[in-house]
């Protein structure tokens, strides 16, 4: 009887704690399902961010080619402006001769009125009156034209002439003027856009690549990288040499490295990049496959160090990366066709089986 009691006893005991563990498992399961809520509108709320991103892309890109437009159409009108300036320069030479032919035409007018009568202008016009013996002043007329026809051709209408040749000099003046008021304006603009376009390329582009000899070290444990501009005065337009040498080699030609050095150099490019202008979201898909278990520790060390800046997302199958995540998400198939989500925060399980990360 006391056996029996003893044993009811255990066996109530073994009840209580299964329902104990049965309670642990309700709750733990609804703090999973809590996180997967919460994993569920983070996903959601990066999507959204992802989409502002790719207008904000678009709409940067569209900005990039109204400027280029506008750009092209001032260069189109800076040429129309000079075709025209040259059509008026030539223009503005024509009428020039043409005014000094007029003015000596009148100059030699008024000599030739003062050599053989000994009057001026004004003097002539004050001394003319109506003559009193006409037959008189029509052979006097007779010589007098004859005497002019001696003088040449002579235009009377010099006068009025020289006033219109004046006033379209004069505007023409004023258009050749307008003319080179704006090309010097254009000349401006471009030379300010340029100067600032090509100033903040040269910023960064130090500051990138002191970034890209730093990260390089650190990934190859030494050596030496560098970006080259070949031709510094015009760095919108210079191509861009990439100078590599890993410790202990002499690289001439970036063919003669190995595929994991070409995809560890061009991590450190693309980190170096990142750090003078960090993205606050990133996804790499298995970008250091062709690495070897050194280098892919330490990629995922210095992944590690860009997580102050950067949340990153890793497909990855080395364990190398794997063992540096936070977070490590799997997909398994128990049964045929279903497949299952694992999830396995690595912090936690350090914590549990004593571990130091």
């Amino acid at each position: 009887m006391g056996l029996l009691k003893a044993r009811l006893v255990s066996q109530e005991d073994r009840d209580k704690e299964l329902d104990k563990e049965i309670e642990l498992i309700r709750e733990k399961n609804k703090e999973i399902e809590e996180e997967i809520e919460k994993l569920k509108s983070l996903s959601e709320k990066l999507r959204l961010e992802t989409e502002k991103s790719k207008q904000e892309i678009v709409s940067l890109h569209k900005k990039r080619s109204e400027k280029e437009e506008r750009s092209q159409s001032l260069r189109i009108r800076e040429k129309a402006k000079s075709s025209e300036r040259e059509q008026i320069g030539g223009e503005k030479a024509r009428l020039e001769e043409r005014k000094e032919t007029m003015l000596k035409e009148y100059d030699d007018t008024v000599n030739k009125l003062y050599d053989e009568y000994q009057l001026t202008k004004r003097e002539a016009e004050a001394i003319g009156e109506k003559p009193e013996d006409p037959k008189g002043a029509q052979r006097r007329l007779h010589e007098l034209k004859n005497s002019i026809r001696h003088l040449g051709s002579v235009n009377l209408g010099a006068i009025e002439e020289y006033k219109e040749v004046k006033e379209r000099y004069e505007f023409m003046s004023g258009q050749v003027e307008d003319v080179e008021k704006s090309k010097k304006e254009l000349i401006r603009l471009i030379e300010e856009l340029t100067y600032k376009m090509s100033h903040q390329f040269r910023e960064q582009f130090i500051r990138i690549n002191e970034n890209f000899n730093d990260t390089f070290r650190e990934l190859f444990g030494g050596g030496k990288a560098e970006l080259i501009l070949e031709n510094p005065t015009d760095v919108l337009e210079s191509n861009i040499d990439i100078k590599l040498q890993p410790p202990g080699k002499m690289v001439k030609r970036l063919d003669s490295l190995s595929g994991g050095e070409k995809g560890l150099s061009a991590i450190a490019l693309l980190f170096a990049i990142m750090k003078v202008n960090p993205a606050p979201f990133c996804i790499f898909d298995e970008v250091e496959a062709a690495l070897d278990d050194v280098n892919v520790t330490r990629y995922a060390q210095y992944v590690r160090r860009m997580t102050e800046n950067t949340q990153f997302i890793l497909i990855t199958h080395r364990r190398g990366t794997m063992e540096e995540a936070d977070m490590l998400y799997g997909i398994t198939m128990q049964e045929q066709g279903v497949s299952k989500l694992l999830e396995l925060k690595t912090a936690e399980l350090a914590k549990k089986l004593g571990i130091t990360q």
